[in-house]
C-alpha cells in the first residue's frame, strides 16, 4: 500500500508537470489541456486551476453514468491541475522551433511516465478516463468512440476559444498510446504482485 500510495501521488504530480512543460513548448496540446488553457485563456484563470475545476465538473457526468470514483480520482482532481500550474510558474516559454519539438517530447515523456505510475497504483481511474469507461458501461459505445467523441468536442471548443492546436497536438495522438503501453508494464503493481503470487505457488 504505501509504494502504491507513492506512485499515485508522484505519477500525478509529474503528469502535471508534463503538461505544463508541453504548455510552454508553444507547438501544440492534447485536447483536454487545449480546453482549459481556452478557458484560461477567456477567463484569467490559471490553466491549471482550470484543469481542476473541469476535473470536478467532469465527475459530477459521473453520476448519471453510474460511475463510482476511487481515490486515485479525487487525487487527480487535486493534484494535476496544482501540479501544473506550480510548473508554469518556475518553467519559461520556449523559443526556437528544434527546442520546441525537443521540450514538447520531454513533456510528453514525463506523461507516459506518469500515466504509468498513477495507473498502475490502481487507486481508480482519472475524471477524464472514467468519462470514456462510463459512456461504454451505460451506452454501449465502444472506448475508441466515445475517446474520439469526448476528446474531439473539447478540443475544437479549446481550439475555438484560443487554445493551442499544432504539431504537438498531431504528435501527441499519435505518440501517447504507445508510450503508456510501454510505461504501464514497467510501474503496474497489480501485475507485478500476480507474478510473485504465482512464483510463490509455483
Amino acid at each position: 500500500m504505501p509504494q502504491r500510495i507513492v506512485h499515485l501521488l508522484v505519477g500525478l504530480a509529474l503528469y502535471g508537470a508534463g503538461c505544463a512543460i508541453m504548455v510552454r513548448a508553444g507547438i501544440g496540446l492534447d485536447p483536454w489541456t487545449v480546453f482549459a488553457q481556452g478557458v484560461s485563456l477567456q477567463t484569467g484563470i490559471g490553466i491549471g486551476w482550470v484543469t481542476n475545476i473541469f476535473g470536478f465538473l467532469v465527475l459530477l457526468l459521473w453520476i448519471p453514468l453510474r460511475q463510482k470514483p476511487g481515490v486515485g480520482t479525487l487525487a487527480n482532481i487535486l493534484l494535476v491541475g496544482t501540479s501544473m500550474q506550480a510548473t508554469l510558474a518556475v518553467f519559461p516559454a520556449i523559443d526556437g522551433f528544434a527546442l520546441q519539438v525537443l521540450v514538447f517530447l520531454l513533456g510528453m515523456m514525463l506523461v507516459a511516465v506518469a500515466s504509468g505510475l498513477y495507473i498502475g497504483a490502481d487507486f481508480g481511474p482519472g475524471p477524464r478516463d472514467g468519462l470514456m469507461t462510463g459512456l461504454r458501461a451505460r451506452f454501449g459505445w465502444p472506448i475508441w468512440a466515445a475517446r474520439l467523441v469526448v476528446e474531439a468536442s473539447v478540443l475544437l471548443a479549446g481550439w475555438l476559444r484560443g487554445g493551442t492546436v499544432g504539431l504537438g497536438t498531431i504528435i501527441f495522438a499519435l505518440g501517447i498510446g504507445p508510450l503508456v503501453h510501454r510505461t504501464l508494464p514497467l510501474f503496474d503493481l497489480r501485475r507485478r504482485r500476480d507474478a510473485r503470487r504465482t512464483v510463490s505457488a509455483a
